[in-house]
């Protein structure tokens, strides 16, 4: 029988809400602490996390970073009270089993949760970043192809260049500066949009 005359009718994919997350001061939990896990953990330390690591087994530079008193390390292997308090959790394990006790186990305590390489388990997605100081440009393919993010921000990494950390200074810089004025507010917005599209190297009046 023609599924379609069943009343059965493909999900429409949920549509994912861009937004850039503040992490300062936010405690956030890292399962695993190998290549993979070290990288989501930086991540999170360059933002501003407070971050906690349950694994194991540590690579170097993890190690070195909870020596400098960078992160929490907790030697050992997960369990459901790891979330306790926990904002956001990334479990990047070699294991299955461990990863969907860390899924339930947010889910329940109402934590974002992403698990490496498996978008059901997923609350949110790592994007493909271009990052030139304040400028950051993420890239988002909702999962299906990480390849195509990472092929898209190699483009942009050509096109904006990184003359552009300088150029955003100036831009915030100008912008403040206008606020401090009485100015009408149309008028000022004009004028930051112009500013905006001369581009770096220009001189701002």
């Amino acid at each position: 029988m023609n599924r379609a005359t069943t009343g059965h009718k493909r999900a429409k994919p949920t549509l994912l809400f861009p937004l850039f997350l503040k992490l300062d001061t936010r405690t956030c939990l890292v399962v695993g602490a190998g290549a993979v896990g070290q990288s989501k953990i930086e991540s999170l330390l360059l933002a501003g996390a407070t971050v906690q690591v349950v694994a194991p087994q540590a690579t170097s530079r993890v190690r070195t970073l909870a020596r400098r008193g960078k992160l929490q390390w907790k030697r050992r292997a997960f369990e459901p009270r790891d979330l306790k308090g926990v904002f956001l959790v990334v479990a990047a394990t070699a294991s299955p089993e461990v990863h969907e006790q860390v899924y339930r186990e947010a889910r329940r305590r109402g934590a974002l949760c992403n698990v490496v390489d498996d978008p059901a388990h997923c609350d949110f997605y790592y994007p493909a970043v271009v990052r030139r100081g304040p400028l950051q440009i993420a890239i988002s393919t909702s999962g299906h192809s990480p390849s195509l993010a990472q092929f898209l921000r190699e483009q942009l990494e050509t096109q904006f260049g990184p003359e552009y950390a300088a150029w955003v200074e100036r831009l915030g810089a100008a912008r403040r500066k206008l606020f401090s004025r009485a100015m009408d507010p149309e008028r000022r917005e004009r004028l930051l949009r112009r500013i905006a599209q001369l581009g770096p190297g220009k001189r701002i009046a």
